[in-house]
């Protein structure tokens, strides 16, 4: 009977954590930047990751160090084609579709390039929320 319990308490911690998914692409599912977001069980801390895809060439993951928290946010920017600058606070990174590289800018880049949306919670959740482009100006 001990080793039933003990068997019923794991299961049920281990159905008690979260998993989130968000992603933008640029139109094609083959290439995309993902964010995923995993909590072993409920109230324990959160471990992101990002996931860059340029397929079939490539897809690599990426462990987030500033999304821990529950205010969770990442701005996306585009300054060109297959190209993404993406800040959360003081952190900016780059990523690059075609080679799915990713690089941690030292400092801030002067120009990021368009807003283009945002990963962030809303009402308990990991989502993408893109920014309508602005009149009269095209999106890439």
């Amino acid at each position: 009977m001990k080793k039933f319990a003990l068997l019923l308490s794991i299961m049920l911690l281990g159905a008690c954590g979260d998993t989130q998914t968000a992603f933008v692409s640029e139109g094609n599912a083959d290439q995309s930047i993902s964010v995923i977001r995993e909590q072993a069980h409920a109230g324990g801390s959160w471990r992101s990751t990002l996931i860059v895809a340029g397929m079939p060439q490539c897809q690599r993951r990426f462990a987030l160090q500033d999304g821990a928290t529950d205010h969770f946010r990442i701005d996306v920017y585009r300054p060109g084609p297959g190209l993404y600058i993406l800040n959360a606070g003081k952190r900016w990174d780059v990523v690059e579709l075609t080679s799915c590289g990713y690089q941690t800018y030292k400092t801030p880049p002067p120009e990021p390039g368009e807003l283009v949306g945002s990963f962030e919670m809303a009402d308990g959740r990991l989502r993408y929320s893109a920014k309508p482009a602005r009149p009269g100006k095209p999106s890439r």
